[in-house]
């Protein structure tokens, strides 16, 4: 059996394989856009002077972080829409419940990482500049949203970087919960044309290319802009 590049080339399969890559590239966009906020959130929580909100924020960290995704993935498909009111499980099971799903189990997982990072950024800050913040006057949320935590996020660029690039790579799981991106398409092609070669082949030059682009921006970045303090 010989290599056949035209198969994917052809009607239906082309159109599955790049609805594939479109969805998976839609599902890591919307995951990041949801998850950076949340991160920042919990990094600010874990470093709050309020107790309580400081271990909220350090409990639901370490339960998501400590939990495979793929469980994340199961729970939130078969588990969570079971605990809803009845008018929103219908709602949920009439539409896109598989895409929903799978983007609450990334953009969770993908913060609790995201927010250590941003954690760490901001310990990075000299803790004088949140001293003199203070003594003129601002507050704690102030002092961060406009002081340390610009600062902070342009040191974490590049660990952020990586964890989008683990992102990418996480949205094939979705696949288990029947989201019809990249790995779902190619496993249909498969299945449709008995040529698995050249469907996953597809697949797997997807992920390298996009993981080697995130890859060369990271790098770019930290070249152009080393990682350091103000």
């Amino acid at each position: 059996m010989h290599f056949d590049i035209q198969l994917l080339l052809t009607g239906d399969y082309r159109d599955w394989l790049l609805h594939g890559l479109a969805m998976s590239l839609a599902l890591a966009g919307g995951t990041l856009l949801l998850a950076l906020p949340l991160a920042t959130l919990l990094a600010l929580a874990r470093l709050a002077p309020i107790a309580a909100l400081r271990w909220a924020a350090f409990t639901l960290v370490e339960a998501v972080r400590n939990v495979p995704l793929l469980a994340h993935m199961l729970f939130w498909y078969f588990g969570a829409p079971e605990l809803l009111p009845e008018p929103i499980k219908r709602w949920l099971y009439a539409g896109n419940i598989e895409a929903i799903s799978a983007l609450v189990a990334l953009t969770l997982y993908t913060a609790a990482y995201m927010s250590e990072d941003i954690r760490s950024g901001i310990r990075a800050i000299p803790r004088g500049q949140l001293d003199a913040a203070r003594a003129l006057g601002f507050g704690f949320i102030a002092a961060m949203r406009y002081l340390i935590v610009p600062q902070a996020l342009r040191l974490t660029v590049p660990p952020l970087l990586s964890q989008t690039l683990n992102l990418w790579k996480n949205t094939s799981i979705a696949t288990v919960i029947g989201v019809a991106e990249l790995m779902y398409q190619a496993a249909k092609v498969e299945s449709a044309s008995f040529r698995s070669a050249e469907a996953f082949a597809f697949a797997t030059l997807s992920y390298l290319s996009i993981s080697l682009l995130l890859g060369a921006l990271a790098a770019r970045y930290m070249q152009r802009f080393p990682a350091r303090p103000a």
